[in-house]
């Protein structure tokens, strides 16, 4: 028994030495809601379980302060997804910092589209596409499958294959975009991207990518690419050194959302595949908030299933915007038909 007091006594020694050596493990932040939305008024406060004396209090995230007013902050922040709130604030002359993970999500609930087909165009049955983009009027594809991927300028009107060119068999290609004369197109799971020369289709050179898990869709505002990966997060890419500048995350105001998969930008906002769904969503590009969500529900009943056609796989994706004519295009993997539509928010 005195053995048994002993060794408890040693414990709560080292306990104890604990606690004192980091006293920041006697506080944790504590917030009047659980659910966190953009601009939202939140209560906050510090839990204080010895009671010490406490000042100067501050909050962060991503390193800007957010003021305390009546107790509360508000969570002005210009992007949205997992975040983390850091408390510092003065004990006895030490400067203590705390942190608790959050996730802030959109403001308000992403409207619903529908969508009207205004043309049918013939499209290749044996392009399982991964990405799709118009520039100065060529529709640009990108196709996938190991042994099967390709680059390639198409008339989208026949449907005939300009130029091509064709992939490493161990390769498994996805998304496209063209940007300052040079064709990007990514890669699936090899951890790297290729750059071409828009008008030879010859080999710039390859990149491999950063923190981003994998290779999904690309898309370009201009000034920078956008990169999904089958996560949550949007990537910003340099398009000289293809480096990974920050991302965002997309949200709705109920969930942060990880399907984003083929992109097209259009005046601020992404529009994305979601993957193995008939819908597309509508994404603020610099907040990453889902402002909209596209039902193509019967879409699909408008294609016919040939023999490359996969039950599971053969499902919506690619999506290009024609700046002139104001339309989204949009295909399927191994889909016989291009559709031209116009989206307008449902009734």
């Amino acid at each position: 028994m005195v053995k048994l007091l002993s060794i408890f006594g040693v414990l709560l020694f080292f306990l104890a030495c604990g606690d004192n050596a980091d006293p920041a493990k006697q506080f944790s932040i504590q917030l009047e809601e659980k659910t966190l939305q953009q601009n939202q008024q939140v209560g906050v406060s510090i839990k204080n379980r010895k009671n010490l004396e406490i000042s100067n209090i501050h909050y962060f995230v991503d390193e800007k302060e957010l003021p305390v007013s009546d107790g509360k902050i508000t969570l002005d922040l210009p992007t949205l997804g997992n975040k983390v709130l850091v408390a510092q604030f003065d004990l006895d002359g030490q400067q203590l910092e705390i942190e608790e993970k959050i996730r802030l999500l959109a403001p308000n609930a992403p409207s619903v589209y529908t969508y009207d087909i205004v043309n049918t165009y013939p499209h290749d049955t044996k392009a399982y596409t991964q990405g799709l983009e118009f520039h100065d009027g060529v529709l640009y594809e990108g196709t996938g499958k190991r042994g099967e991927s390709t680059i390639r300028k198409v008339n989208f009107e026949t449907g005939e294959v300009l130029q091509q060119i064709e992939l490493d068999n161990s390769i498994f290609g996805e998304g496209i975009t063209v940007m300052n004369g040079k064709l990007y197109q990514l890669t699936w799971q090899s951890g790297m991207g290729f750059v071409y020369n828009l008008e030879t289709f010859n080999k710039i050179k390859n990149f491999t990518y950063g923190e981003s898990r994998e290779g999904w869709g690309l898309c370009n505002d201009g000034e920078k690419i956008f990169k999904s990966d089958g996560t949550e997060k949007i990537w910003f890419l340099d398009p000289e050194t293809l480096e990974e500048q920050g991302h965002i995350e997309t949200a709705t105001n109920k969930s942060i959302f990880n399907k984003a998969n083929e992109l097209e930008y259009v005046d601020g906002k992404i529009y994305a595949n979601v993957y193995q769904f008939e819908s597309m969503m509508i994404i603020d590009a610099t907040s990453g908030a889902i402002e909209g969500v596209v039902n193509f529900g019967g879409l699909k009943s408008h294609v016919k299933k040939g023999p490359d056609w996969d039950e599971t796989n053969s499902v919506l994706n690619g999506v290009a915007y024609h700046p002139e004519r104001k339309t989204l295009f949009v295909t399927g993997k191994n889909w016989d038909k291009l559709f031209e539509v116009k989206i307008y928010p449902k009734e």
